[in-house]
């Protein structure tokens, strides 16, 4: 999917007031548990390498496998802010696309 062609129904004072409630706070709560029990996986495999002669690859495939998944957490937990800039984005381009049109016709 292209960015032109992501369409957000929802308003910024909808993100607002999402973040400030109870399901967004439940599921922070819940994302940032999952991102330091992966950070905690993480650690292990360093011990882990340190103490055991493990394969390279093998190390290096679930490394990139936590990172992938912390990653993936935080753009969840960054996700209401991401929509909320689409949205102020959108919104200037209007407003921009508004002036030149305005220019246009004088």
């Amino acid at each position: 999917m292209e960015l032109e062609e992501v369409k957000i129904m929802s308003a910024k004072r909808d993100f607002e007031v999402f973040k400030r409630g109870v399901v967004w706070a439940d599921m922070t709560r819940e994302l940032t548990a999952w991102k330091e029990g992966f950070e905690m996986e993480r650690s292990g495999i360093v011990e882990k390498v340190a103490s055991e002669n493990l394969s390279t690859a093998a190390v290096l495939l679930h490394m990139g496998d936590i990172n992938g998944r912390i990653k993936a957490v935080n753009y969840m937990l960054s996700l209401p802010d991401v929509l909320m800039e689409m949205i102020e984005m959108e919104k200037e381009a209007k407003s921009d696309e508004q002036l030149t049109e305005g220019d246009n016709h004088e």
